[in-house]
């Protein structure tokens, strides 16, 4: 996901797509320790998706 495509999003959009990403993450990394994780790059997607989701929603809290 791009950065541009996130911030067009409001704050609670942001907490929910947060939310699921780290539910999607929590699959990826036990499909990974059981070794049924048929495509590892996806982890490491999911991984940065959340850190830009988090970085906008500090962007936020920073400018009001």
């Amino acid at each position: 996901m791009k950065a541009n495509e996130i911030r067009k999003k409001n704050k609670e959009e942001l907490v929910e797509l947060l939310v699921e990403l780290a539910r999607v993450r929590f699959n990826l990394r036990m499909q990974k320790a059981t070794g049924q994780l048929s495509k590892p790059d996806q982890v490491r997607k999911v991984r940065r998706d959340v850190a830009r989701i988090k970085t906008i929603l500090s962007e936020f809290a920073s400018v009001k």
